[in-house]
C-alpha cells in the first residue's frame, strides 16, 4: 500500500471506532469517564498500528481543540461575572482569591523541589558531551514591568482573539464587583437587573454549548492520542531518554503523591474520588497539551465532583495561568540542573535554593505568556546565568514532556478548587464521594 493509502486506512478505522463509541453512549449508556478510558486505549492501539500515518486522524482532535478553545473566553467572561455576583461581598472574594493563589504557588514550589532532588539524585546531564546548537538565540523574555502591565485588559477584542485569559478574568472581576456595588441599594438593584439577567442567560447558553462540545471528548481523545503516538520518533529521543524518564518520574510524584497529600492534609478529604472525577479532564489536558483549552472540561468535572460552579470557574481560570507546577516548577528547574551537571558548574546549596526562588518568581512573572514552558525555562536560565542553548537541546523531548506537564498543571488547579470549596464549606460531599450522580442536565 502507498503512504496515502495507509493514511486513509487509518482514517476509516477511526471512523468505525467513533461509531462504536457512539453506540456505547446511546445504547449501553456507558458513562462519560469510561468512554474516555476506552477511547484512550483505542487511540493508543491506532497510534501504534498506524505509526506515521495518523495525519488525517489527528484532524478530528484538532477541530475539537479549536472549537473548545473558542468557547473559553466567552464562557469565562460570563461565568465569572455570574459567579462573583452570587458570591457577593468583596471580603469573601478576597478570601477565595488568596487561598487560590497560595495553593497554586505551593504546587509550583513542591514541583520545583522534586525536580531539584531528582536531578541531583540521578545526576542528569553528567557526562553530556553533545555540542551546543550554534547560533541558538534565547527565546524573547518580556520584562517584568511589561509582563505585569500585560496582565491587565487593554483591548478586550484583542485579548479575546488571542485567548489571553488573565486580562479577560480581570475585566470580568471588575464588571462583577461593579455589578455588586451598583446593586447594593434597592434603586441600584432595579437598574442593573436587566444586565444581571443578560449575564445569567449568557452563562446558561454558554454552559449548554460547552456541554455539547465536551460531549465529543471521547472522540477527540481517541484522535489526539492516536496522532501523538503515530508521529513519535523514538530515534531522536534516545540520547535524552534519561531526562525524559526523570521528568515523568517527577511529574508522577507531584501528581500521585504530593497533590493528594495536600488535598488530604489541607482539604481533609480522601484523594481517591478526586482522581475518579477528574480523569476525563486529565486525559484532555494530556492529549491537547493546553491548560486553557481544557478549562471547560475541568469545570465540568469539578462540578461533577461537588465543587460549586462559581468556585470551579474562578479557580480553573487562574490555575491555567498561575502556579503551573509542570511548566513553571518542574521543567525549568530540571533543565537548570541538567545544564549545571553537563558543564560541571560548581553550585552551592544556597545557589540551588535560589533556583527554587527564581522558579517561583518566574511562575508569576510569565503568567499568560504563550509558550510557557520555554519562557519560564529561559527566564530561569537568564536569572541564574546559565547557558540558554541547553533549552534548545531539549526540544526533541519537550513536546512529549509537555503532555505530562499540562496534565499536572490542570490537576493542580483542580486540586486547588476542591480544597478551596472544602475550606469554604461549599463542597458537596455526596457528589465528591460518588454517593450522588452528577447530571449535566442540571445546568440551568
Amino acid at each position: 500500500m502507498s503512504e496515502t493509502s495507509w493514511d486513509w486506512a487509518a482514517l476509516i478505522v477511526v471512523v468505525i471506532l467513533f461509531a462504536g463509541l457512539a453506540l456505547l453512549s446511546r445504547r449501553t449508556k456507558v458513562n462519560f469517564s469510561w468512554r474516555v478510558i476506552i477511547a484512550t486505549v483505542l487511540g493508543i492501539l491506532v497510534g501504534v498500528g498506524f505509526s506515521g500515518h495518523t495525519t488525517y486522524v489527528g484532524a478530528f482532535g484538532n477541530v475539537w481543540s479549536e472549537v473548545i478553545s473558542a468557547l473559553v473566553v466567552p464562557l469565562l467572561l460570563f461565568s465569572i461575572i455570574a459567579s462573583i455576583s452570587r458570591i457577593g461581598g468583596s471580603g469573601r472574594l478576597k478570601n477565595i482569591s488568596v487561598k487560590t493563589i497560595v495553593l497554586l504557588l505551593v504546587n509550583t514550589f513542591t514541583a520545583a523541589v522534586i525536580a531539584l532532588v531528582l536531578g541531583l539524585l540521578f545526576q542528569v546531564g553528567k557526562g553530556f558531551n553533545q555540542a551546543l546548537p550554534k547560533g541558538a538565540k534565547p527565546h524573547e523574555v518580556p520584562g517584568v514591568l511589561d509582563t505585569l502591565i500585560g496582565l491587565f485588559p487593554s483591548n478586550l477584542a484583542e485579548n479575546w482573539a488571542q485567548n489571553q485569559v488573565i486580562p479577560v478574568v480581570i475585566f470580568a472581576i471588575l464588571l462583577a464587583v461593579s455589578l455588586n456595588k451598583a446593586a447594593s441599594t434597592p434603586r441600584g438593584e432595579q437598574s442593573v437587573a436587566p444586565f444581571k439577567t443578560f449575564v445569567e442567560a449568557g452563562n446558561v447558553v454558554l454552559s449548554k454549548a460547552t456541554q455539547i462540545v465536551v460531549g465529543f471528548t471521547p472522540y477527540a481523545v481517541l484522535s489526539l492520542i492516536a496522532a501523538a503516538i503515530g508521529r513519535s520518533n523514538l530515534k531522536s529521543l534516545l540520547p535524552l531518554l534519561a531526562v525524559l524518564l526523570v521528568a515523568y518520574l517527577g511529574l508522577a510524584i507531584q501528581l500521585f503523591l504530593v497533590q493528594p497529600l495536600i488535598l488530604a492534609l489541607v482539604g481533609r478529604v480522601n484523594p481517591l474520588p478526586f482522581f475518579r472525577s477528574l480523569w476525563p479532564a486529565g486525559v484532555v489536558a494530556f492529549t491537547s497539551e493546553s491548560s486553557i483549552g481544557t478549562i471547560p472540561v475541568t469545570v465540568r468535572q469539578l462540578r461533577s465532583a461537588g465543587v460549586p460552579e462559581e468556585t470551579a470557574s474562578f479557580v480553573a481560570s487562574l490555575g491555567a495561568n498561575l502556579g503551573m507546577p509542570g511548566c513553571a516548577g518542574l521543567w525549568p528547574v530540571l533543565l537548570a540542573v541538567f545544564a549545571i551537571n553537563a558543564q560541571g558548574i560548581p553550585y552551592s546549596p544556597l545557589r540551588f535554593a535560589l533556583l527554587i526562588v527564581f522558579a517561583l518568581v518566574v511562575s508569576v512573572g510569565t503568567v499568560g505568556v504563550p509558550g510557557t514552558a520555554t519562557i519560564t525555562a529561559t527566564s530561569l536560565f537568564t536569572a541564574a546565568g546559565l547557558p540558554v542553548p541547553f533549552i534548545a537541546i531539549m526540544q526533541p523531548i519537550s513536546q512529549i514532556v509537555d503532555m505530562g506537564r499540562t496534565l499536572v498543571n490542570v490537576a493542580g488547579a483542580a486540586n486547588t478548587a476542591v480544597i478551596v470549596a472544602r475550606t469554604e464549606n461549599e463542597l458537596d460531599l455526596d457528589l465528591y464521594k460518588g454517593r450522588k450522580v452528577f447530571d449535566d442536565q442540571d445546568i440551568e
